[in-house]
């Protein structure tokens, strides 16, 4: 049974044990922790006369541990670490966490990034990790908080996290002004590119499927360009370069301000949907904040597109 905490020793003096300990030299042990030689030596002098041991055996410009001294600096200077990181911990800096939010490339870069700074006026005391890539990160796992992931728009959230469904996905036709398209013909086809995005087959998300709603399949286009990030269609139609299959979620703020036009209509919802994961169904303070923003976002997108 352990003793009472009331007859446990001073922990200047253990602290003045484990010192010399370490150096084996009361000399080196006296500079670490700032004291004089004979400070040191009266505190090992006051633990042995406490304990009833000798923990030392001094000899000339020599010291070493007793059985009993080597047992007691194993216990001690283990502790005494602890609570060294404990304290140096404890002690430092508080640095803010930043909220985590993983996208696929295309969301993360046509979505998520000019928004940002609408994020930064309401929130400027918010720090915002994006974490950009196509795989589909655990949350957990990864320490990530929040996820916009693209999915069929019935999926279930799953066990480890929320989803808000953000949006339903349309795809139409997209182009930049100075291509002067307004409708998609065979003779459209044949005066210009079409810029084709080649990652996983999505519904309409590809020119065939998209053309073979219209009746326009097996038609020739001028040409097609070929791109395997969904952010570099929207780019290269950016430049004028073709017509791209747009994803009305990601392209609707071009549309708006006329940096890209549309070719046609939108069609039927492909049945796909964004979707805003949270890792915890109770996010601390700041991830919630991104949370509402986002959802916020959302909301006025679908109005203005409702206005329109």
């Amino acid at each position: 049974m352990a003793i009472p905490l009331v007859k446990l020793p001073s922990l200047d003096f253990i602290r003045g044990f484990v010192a010399v300990g370490r150096r084996m030299s009361i000399t080196l042990a006296a500079e670490d922790l700032c004291l004089t030689q004979s400070a040191v030596s009266r505190q090992v002098n006051a633990l042995e006369t406490q304990l009833g041991v000798r923990l030392l055996n001094r000899g000339y410009r020599s010291i070493s541990f007793t059985p009993e001294g080597e047992r007691l600096f194993r216990a001690a200077e283990g502790a005494v670490g602890q609570l060294q990181e404990v304290v140096d911990a404890l002690m430092q800096p508080r640095v803010r966490q930043p909220v985590t939010i993983t996208a696929s490339l295309g969301v993360a870069g046509l979505w998520l990034l000019p928004r940002l700074g609408a994020l930064q006026d309401r929130h400027p005391d918010v720090d915002l990790r994006v974490a950009a890539t196509d795989k589909v990160l655990d949350l957990r796992a990864e320490n990530i908080d929040l996820a916009l992931r693209y999915a069929p728009a019935n999926a279930s959230p799953g066990a480890s996290a929320t989803a808000h469904r953000l949006y339903e996905e349309y795809v139409l036709p997209v182009a930049h002004p100075s291509l002067g398209v307004t409708t998609l013909d065979a003779a459209t086809l044949a005066r210009h590119v079409l810029l084709e995005f080649e990652g996983p087959r999505r519904p309409m998300l590809r020119w065939p499927d998209h053309l073979g709603v219209l009746g326009l399949e097996g038609l020739p286009a001028r040409g097609v360009l070929r791109f395997n990030r969904y952010d570099q269609v929207i780019q290269a139609a950016l430049a004028g370069r073709g017509i791209a299959l747009g994803r009305l979620a990601l392209v609707a703020p071009m549309l708006a301000d006329g940096r890209l036009v549309a070719v046609g209509e939108a069609g039927e919802p492909t049945g796909y949907a964004y979707w805003l994961h949270q890792a915890d169904a109770a996010p601390r303070a700041d991830a919630g904040a991104v949370i509402e923003w986002i959802l916020a976002e959302a909301r006025d997108d679908l109005l203005t597109a409702r206005r329109d």
